[in-house]
């Protein structure tokens, strides 16, 4: 079982370095905007599917940057497939990844709090 569970984590290392290339220096939907950055990924353990978690930095719309990765997977796919070295490829499902902002928002919030402590 453990063996299986470091091959999955070496396939979500390789995947989220990839579809990070991809989607930075190959991908032309003009939807897609602002700086793109692939969070994390999870394969599911029949490497059918793999969600990937991404954080998006100065979108001008953050819904048609996300649809535009949506519309994008298929050939986001096509791209990983020719690099990373599995017999079945993904299917590429995109989630948006909020934790960012989130620590950002918490990072203010503690220096209001030490502001007015002083």
């Amino acid at each position: 079982m453990a063996k299986n569970t470091n091959r999955l984590g070496r396939v979500n290392e390789e995947l989220k370095k990839e579809i990070s290339q991809v989607i930075n220096y190959e991908l032309k939907n003009p939807d897609v905007t602002g700086m793109i950055s692939v969070t994390k990924v999870k394969v599911t353990p029949d490497l059918k599917y793999a969600k990937v978690y991404v954080s998006v930095l100065n979108p001008k719309n953050l819904s048609k940057t996300l649809s535009g990765l949506k519309e994008s997977a298929g050939f986001i796919r096509s791209r990983v497939a020719q690099t990373v070295n599995l017999r079945i490829t993904p299917e590429l499902v995109f989630e948006y990844d909020d934790s960012i902002e989130y620590g950002e928002r918490i990072d203010a919030i503690l220096k209001e709090l030490k502001k007015d402590e002083k």
